[in-house]
Parts: C-alpha cells; structure tokens; sequence
C-alpha cells in the first residue's frame, strides 16, 4: 500500500476518487506538460488514468503514486515507480505552476529519495529532464544528482537521465538547501504519467 508521507510543507497523500479533478487539471496545463515532455493528453483518456490508479496501480502495489498537498491546496504529483526508461526506480514529479519557485519540487524530491531509501531499500533513484527544463536540471544539480547519458527521441528533443545515491550522506540531497527557483516538473519522466 502507498503509504502518506509528510516533509516540512508537503503532505503525499494517496490518491482518492475526490482528488480526480486535481488531477485532470494538472496533467491537461500545457506549462506542465511542456515541462514534462509529454503531449496533452485528452481528458477522458486522463480520466481513465486516474481510475486506473485506484483500482489497478493500489491494489496491485505496482508502484507508489500520490498527489502533493499544501495545506489544503492540491500542489501536484509525485511517482515512485520502475520504468523502461531506466534499469532501477524513476522519481516523477509534477508541480502546478502557481507553486513553482518556492522550493517545493526540491522538498518533494528529497520526500522521495527518503521513501525511496527508508521503504523500498532502494540504494539510487533517476530522474528523467528536458534537457531544455533548466530550472529543473539546476535543481537536480543542487541535490547531487549525476548525468548519467542523454536520450535522444525521434524527434530529436533530448532529455537527461540522471541518477542519485539515495542516502547520499552528509552534504547530499538530504542536506541540500530547500530553497530554489525550479519550474515546471521537478524530476520528471517524458511520456506518460502512468
């Protein structure tokens, strides 16, 4: 079972049938998505994502998936799940831009490496980032993530794999000043959110 997790502002709170909207509304804005390398996708093809998770992706444990929460206000999405992308585990993350530039992607990332590390006993994660995300490559480089390779798609866009040690030690992602200006998705995987 995805379990809730709690950082400083952050609440990661598995996804329930009341939370469809919110996340309809932030996988179909384009600031999003750009930043996400991936096209918008139709509405009721979200829709049918969002149920998939609830009654495929939970009660399977395929993977870990929740949406951020601060205070009250739905912030964003965050995954925790082995891909075809890389050969390990890929931290997605996806931030609504009116919550961008308050250091919340960093704080989310480091949520993840923490579960990642405490909970599943993963030694390293990676991230997936437009090459063109500035913003969230600056980030990743602030909490030690490494350039693993770039992927060049067909269409020639290139996107970053990045690898991190998920107990990174003193100094290291979980040490790393919460501050910062990312933008769009933090870690974030091209394609699919699913």
């Amino acid at each position: 079972m995805t379990p809730e997790l709690h950082t400083e502002r952050l609440h990661f709170l598995p996804y329930r049938p009341e939370h469809e909207d919110h996340f309809v509304a932030l996988l179909r804005d384009a600031e999003v998505c750009r930043w996400m390398g991936q096209d918008l996708v139709p509405e009721p093809q979200l829709r049918e994502v969002f149920r998939a998770i609830l009654t495929d992706v939970y009660p399977t444990r395929r993977f870990d998936v929740w949406g951020l929460w601060l205070g009250g206000d739905y912030v964003g999405h965050a995954e925790v799940k082995p891909t075809g992308n890389v050969d390990g585990h890929e931290l997605i993350t996806a931030l609504a831009p009116a919550y961008w530039g308050l250091g919340l992607g960093g704080e989310a990332v480091r949520g993840l490496l923490r579960h990642a590390a405490d909970n599943l006993g993963l030694s390293q994660a990676y991230g997936m980032v437009g090459a063109e995300n500035t913003a969230s490559l600056a980030l990743c480089r602030r909490l030690g993530f490494r350039h693993v390779r770039d992927v060049v798609a067909d269409d020639g866009s290139v996107t970053k794999m990045m690898v991190i040690p998920t107990d990174p030690g003193p100094g290291g992602a979980a040490g790393a000043d919460m501050a910062g200006a990312e933008g769009g998705a933090g870690t974030a995987s091209a394609g699919d959110p699913l």
